[in-house]
């Protein structure tokens, strides 16, 4: 069981809104030369950064998930990164936009890349809704980014603790009382 804890608000939902909304129109932009754009989520703290930014999209998209696990329901990444679950379509030379919850060490994200890369997609794109560059192990850094946050655990807007408040509408800091 998880210690006692608040959650102090650190991105209100009118701000992810309007994020949103700018990140929207600069993917059209840089993908407005294809007939149907790949939208992978990783499941599954993107679940609903994904959903709100295809519906922005205004554009022909196939969604899809993959499944990885890294934190289990510690608040620290284990590093070790493992595909729970695979993609059910091709996504060889089609265009890719890789939408993440969070970058924090980079793991997930390169090991997420390095997997779909061997499948020789078109265009190979990423977007995370959170950055934590302070944290990073590995040089990456997504294509696009919601919001650069300092080094603080976060739940909110799909992203959790202990596979709780992934249903909070904002993004909130977690303090341990």
């Amino acid at each position: 069981m998880s210690q006692p804890y608040v959650i102090d608000k650190l991105i209100s939902a009118k701000a992810i809104d309007a994020r949103l909304e700018e990140l929207a129109r600069e993917i059209r932009q840089r993908f407005a030369d294809t007939d149907k754009l790949v939208v992978v989520g990783l499941l599954r703290g993107s679940f609903i950064f994904i959903a709100d930014l295809v519906r922005e999209l205004d554009m022909n998209v196939e969604v899809d998930f993959l499944e990885t696990s890294s934190y289990g329901n510690a608040m620290e990444s284990s590093r070790e990164v493992r595909i729970l679950k695979d993609l059910r379509g091709e996504i060889g030379g089609r265009d890719v936009l890789v939408v993440e919850d969070i970058v924090d060490t980079g793991h997930t994200l390169a090991h997420v890349l390095k997997f779909l890369e061997a499948r020789a997609p078109r265009r190979l794109e990423t977007i995370a809704l959170l950055d934590k560059p302070s944290r990073r192990e590995v040089d990456i850094k997504a294509t696009w980014t919601g919001f650069e946050i300092p080094d603080e655990f976060v739940v909110g807007y799909g992203i959790d603790y202990a596979q709780r408040n992934r249903n909070l509408p904002y993004i909130g800091k977690v303090r341990f009382t």
